[in-house]
C-alpha cells in the first residue's frame, strides 16, 4: 500500500503515480482529507472487556450547518489547512503529505513525526505522500537546514485541527459535549460510557465540520509528544534497503527515450559547428538536438550544447564521444583558478568595505604588546552528490510533465515557465527521492535540459548526467582567501581583532557582473563573530564569479569558520594558552549578540533575532560538552593531537573535537570525533546524530582532497580520481555525539555539523606536529599523506 497509486478521492482530489508504482504524487483538496470508495468499512474495537462493537457512521444523515472556508490558509510559513497534509482512509491509514523533498536527511520521518503526534495517530497507519511542486505548500525549497524550523508550527497546527475536528465529530455522533471526548492513537472515545470511534469512520464527518481558528486549537504541551523528540526508526530507509524507493535516475515512463548532453567547456562558451555523422551511427543513437547557447546571467538556465537521444543512455553516451563539435570561447576563457587565488589574496591584503565594526581596531592594534596575522585559503568545491542529476521530461503539445531529484520543485516549475515559455499551471513537476543533492539540486538546469528535448523529439526524455558531466559542468562553492590580524596584550588577551574574507559571491550567478559578497554570505560566520574583544572589524573584498557559484552545504560558513576557528588557536599559541581556554577567553561572558547593533545587515538565517538571538552561554555550554567527552586535556600519545572548534550556524550551535594520528611519514588517521550539539528543539534526536556524523564527514571530505581548478575556463577534474572524497577505511574510527536537550526553537541540523570540521582537523594537526595549515586542501586528490615541513622549510617558514 505504501506509495502506490491510490486512486480517486471524492470530492474532486485526486491522485497520480508514475507508471512506476512506487512513487505516489497526491493533491489534495482543502476539504479532501476523507479517502476512499463510497462503502464505509466498520472496524471493531474492544475496550476493557466489554463487547463494544464500532457502529457504522452516515454523516449524510447528520444535520450540519455548512462549513466556511479554512481559517488557517495564513498561520504562519503558509497554509495549515488539515487537508492539506492529512488523509485519513475509512480504514484509519493516515496518509501524511510531505512537501519538503527527501535526500537522505530523513525529512520523510520527522514532518510525520511532528503531525502524527499532535494528531494522536496510530504510528502503525501512517504513511507518507511526497507533495508535487505548487505554491499552496509553502516554500518548498529543500535548503538551509530548515524543513523543520519553516514547519514546525504549522504542521502541529494542522494535526491538532484535525483531531480537535474528529473529536467533535465523535461528540455530534454521540450527541455530547466534545469535552466530553478524547483522542488517542487514531481512536476517539467518551467519558460517559467508554465508546470510541475510529478515526477511519469519522473522518467523513468530521470532514464537514468547520476548520477551527488557531485560536481555538490546542496543541500538546512537549511532555505530552508521543513522536517528537523520540527516536522513530527511518521511514525510508527499509525502502532503500530493498530497492523500493523511486529516485530521479529510477523514473521510467512508456515509449520514454534517453539522452546525453555535451556541453561548452567554458561557461557561456558556444556551440559552433556540430558534425554528428559518426555519433548517428552508433546502434541505438535516434538523433541530436542542439540547444540554445547560455547567455548570462547564468541562473539556472542549461549551458547549451548539443544533446544525443538514443534508445538507452549507453548509446547516448557512446554517440557524444563520437561527435565532432567546435567550440566557441566565451567571456571566461581565460579564468585560471591558480591565478584567481593570487588576486583575492591581493584583494584581501587591502582595506575593503566595513561590515560590522565595534571599538577602535586601528589604535588597538598599534597599541597591542603582540599583534599576530594569518591569510587563509580554500578552494572550489563541487557537491558531487552521489546520484548525478537526471530529469525526465514528458510534453503533449500543452502540457509539460516532469520527474526529477529536485531540492525545489516549485522553482523547477517557474523556471521551466520562464525558460519554455509554458504557463505554469500546465507544469507539473514531481520531486523524487534524492541520492544527495548538497544543495547541487536546488537548480534545476538538468530539467530544463530534459523538457526542452522532449518538446524537440515529441516523447518522453530522461536526461543523465554522468559523474563527469557533474564535475565538469556543475555549480560551485566560491573559492575564498581570507585575512585576519590580531593584537593581544601583555597576558595574551585579543583586545583587537580584523577579518577580512574575499570570495566571488553566489549573487554573481544571478546578476552578471556582481562582485559584493551578500549580507547573507558575510552572514554565514563573518558578520555574526561571537568574539569579545572591545575592537573588532569584519570587512569584505571583491571578487567576480567566472563559473557558476552556487550553494553547497553549510556555504560560506565553511570557509569561514575555518579561517575564524584556525585563528583562534593561532592567537592561543600567540598567547601560550590552552587552546579550549582560549576560545572560551574569546566568547567571553554570558550575553546575546545583535550584529546589527555595531553596523552590521544581518540576516539571522532569516530568523527574527529575537526569536534566535545568538548566546554565547550556549556556544561555551557546547565547548564544555565537547571537551568532557573528548576529555579534552588528557595525555596524548607521540603522534596525536586533539583540536577544538565551535561555530554557530543555521541557528544551531556545534562543538567539535578532532584527534588525529600523524606518523613522521605524514600518513593521516583520525582515531576519534566527538561533537555536541545544540539545535532547539530536536524532533527526532537518532536522526539529527546521523546528520551531524554526515555533515561532519563531508567537511573532514572536503578539508582533506577537495578541490575544483580551471583552467582556461574549464574545469580539470573529472570523476572521483581527481575529485577525491573521503574514504571508508579513511573514516573517523570513533565518532560520538551528544544532542543538548533543550526546549529552544527548533534550528538547523543539515548543515551545521560540517563548518567545525576543517578547523578542528587542521588545529589538531598542529598540536600532533606544529604544523599549521592554512590552505585547503590539507592532502588533495593525487596524495594519500600530509606534506609535512622539513626542518629547512620550517625554519625558512619562521
Amino acid at each position: 500500500m505504501f506509495l502506490h497509486d491510490i486512486g480517486i478521492i471524492p470530492g474532486g482530489t485526486k491522485t497520480s503515480s508514475p507508471d512506476s508504482g512506487k512513487h505516489a504524487i497526491t493533491n489534495l483538496s482543502r476539504r479532501g482529507f476523507v479517502v476512499g470508495s463510497s462503502l464505509f468499512v466498520v472496524g471493531v474495537a474492544l475496550v476493557g472487556c466489554s463487547r463494544y462493537e464500532e457502529p457504522k457512521i452516515d454523516p449524510d444523515a447528520i444535520d450540519l450547518p455548512e462549513a466556511g472556508p479554512s481559517p488557517l490558509t495564513e498561520v504562519k510559513g503558509g497554509d495549515a489547512t488539515p487537508a492539506l497534509w492529512i488523509a485519513i482512509e475509512e480504514d484509519g491509514a493516515v496518509k501524511i503529505t510531505c512537501h519538503r523533498s527527501e535526500m537522505g536527511q530523513q525529512v520523510w520521518t520527522a514532518m510525520a513525526q511532528i503531525v502524527a503526534d499532535e494528531l494522536e495517530a496510530d504510528w502503525d497507519k501512517v504513511e507518507i505522500v511526497q507533495a508535487e511542486g505548487h505554491e499552496r505548500y509553502g516554500d518548498q525549497n529543500t535548503d538551509g537546514s530548515r524543513s523543520v524550523r519553516y514547519n514546525f508550527h504549522r504542521l502541529r497546527i494542522a494535526g491538532a485541527a484535525m483531531k480537535q475536528m474528529l473529536t467533535e465529530a465523535a461528540a455530534v455522533y454521540w450527541k455530547m459535549e466534545p469535552s466530553e471526548c478524547s483522542a488517542e492513537q487514531g481512536l476517539v472515545s467518551n467519558s460517559q460510557n467508554s465508546d470510541t470511534l475510529s478515526y477511519g469512520n469519522l473522518a467523513k464527518l468530521a470532514a464537514r465540520l468547520q476548520v477551527p481558528e488557531e485560536a481555538e486549537i490546542t496543541v500538546k504541551d512537549p511532555k505530552d509528544w508521543r513522536y517528537i523528540n523520540k527516536e522513530i526508526p527511518s521511514l525510508t530507509i527499509p525502502l532503500i534497503t530493498r530497492g523500493e524507493g523511486t529516485f530521479g535516475i529510477d523514473v521510467d515512463r512508456p515509449d520514454m527515450v534517453y539522452a546525453v548532453v555535451a556541453r561548452p567547456p567554458q561557461v557561456f562558451g558556444k556551440t559552433g559547428a556540430v558534425s554528428d555523422a559518426d555519433a548517428l551511427a552508433i546502434p541505438g543513437v535516434l538523433q541530436t538536438v542542439k540547444l540554445p547557447d547560455a547567455k548570462p546571467p547564468a541562473l539556472f538556465q542549461p549551458l547549451g550544447g548539443v544533446a544525443v537521444v538514443a534508445t538507452d543512455t549507453w548509446a547516448a553516451i557512446q554517440g557524444r564521444n563520437a561527435l565532432e563539435v567546435d567550440w566557441i570561447d566565451g567571456p571566461n576563457a581565460s579564468y585560471d583558478s591558480e591565478t584567481f587565488a593570487e588576486q583575492m589574496k591581493a584583494t584581501a591584503k587591502r582595506p575593503g568595505t566595513v561590515r560590522r565594526k565595534r571599538g577602535d581596531l586601528a589604535s588597538g592594534l598599534a597599541n597591542a604588546a603582540q599583534r599576530i596575522e594569518a591569510e587563509y585559503y580554500a578552494p572550489h568545491l563541487s557537491q558531487s552528490p552521489m546520484e548525478p542529476p537526471a530529469a525526465t521530461a514528458e510534453w503533449n503539445g500543452e502540457k509539460l510533465e516532469c520527474w526529477a531529484c529536485v531540492q525545489d520543485p516549485q522553482a523547477t516549475r517557474q523556471t521551466l515557465s520562464d525558460l519554455l515559455k509554458v504557463d505554469k499551471e500546465n507544469i507539473t513537476v514531481h520531486a523524487t527521492w534524492l541520492g544527495g543533492a548538497f544543495g547541487r539540486k536546488s537548480k534545476p538546469d538538468f530539467v530544463v535540459e530534459a523538457a526542452m528535448i522532449a518538446k524537440e523529439v515529441g516523447k518522453p526524455v530522461k536526461v543523465t548526467w554522468t559523474r563527469e558531466d557533474e564535475v565538469r559542468h556543475g555549480f560551485y562553492h566560491s573559492a575564498s582567501a581570507q585575512r585576519l590580524e590580531a593584537g593581544l596584550d601583555e597576558d595574551g588577551k585579543c583586545t583587537s581583532y580584523l577579518h577580512r574574507t574575499v570570495f566571488p559571491p553566489i549573487a554573481s550567478t544571478f546578476v552578471p557582473g556582481m562582485d559584493v559578497p551578500t549580507d547573507g554570505e558575510m552572514g554565514l560566520g563573518a558578520t555574526d563573530v561571537p568574539f569579545a574583544m572591545p575592537n573588532l572589524q569584519v570587512e569584505s573584498g571583491n571578487a567576480k564569479g567566472h563559473v557558476r557559484i552556487g550553494w553547497l552545504r553549510a556555504v560560506s560558513n565553511i570557509y569561514h569558520a575555518f579561517a575564524v576557528q584556525s585563528f583562534a588557536a593561532e592567537m592561543a599559541h600567540a598567547a601560550g594558552k590552552d587552546q579550549k581556554d582560549y576560545l572560551l577567553e574569546l566568547i567571553g561572558d554570558a550575553r546575546t549578540i545583535d550584529p546589527n547593533a555595531e553596523g552590521a545587515t544581518y540576516p539571522n538565517y532569516d530568523a527574527s533575532i529575537e526569536e534566535y538571538p545568538i548566546e554565547t552561554a550556549r556556544l561555551t555550554n557546547v565547548v564544555n560538552m565537547v571537551s568532557d567527552m573528548a576529555k579534552w586535556g588528557r595525555e596524548m600519545p607521540s603522534g596525536h593531537g586533539l583540536g577544538i572548534a565551535v561555530h554557530r550556524s543555521f541557528l544551531s550551535y556545534i562543538a567539535t573535537i578532532i584527534e588525529v594520528a600523524v606518523t613522521p611519514e605524514g600518513a593521516l588517521t583520525i582515531p576519534g570525533v566527538w561533537l555536541a550539539a545544540d539545535s532547539g528543539t530536536v524532533v527526532n534526536p537518532r536522526h539529527a546524530r546521523a546528520q551531524m556524523e554526515g555533515g561532519t564527514i563531508y567537511g573532514l571530505s572536503n578539508a582533506l582532497f577537495g578541490e575544483i581548478t580551471a583552467k582556461n575556463g574549464a574545469i580539470v577534474q573529472d570523476n572521483f580520481p581527481s575529485w577525491r572524497v573521503l574514504r571508508m577505511g579513511e573514516a573517523p574510527k570513533a565518532f560520538e555525539v551528544e544532542i543538548v536537550n533543550s526546549n529552544s526553537a527548533p534550528a538547523g541540523v543539515g548543515e551545521p555539523g560540517t563548518p567545525p570540521a576543517a578547523p578542528a582537523l587542521t588545529n589538531a594537526i598542529f598540536n600532533a606536529t606544529g604544523h599549521r595549515i592554512r590552505t585547503l586542501p590539507i592532502i588533495g586528490a593525487s596524495g594519500s599523506r600530509l606534506t609535512l615541513p622539513t626542518e629547512a622549510t620550517a625554519q625558512a617558514e619562521e
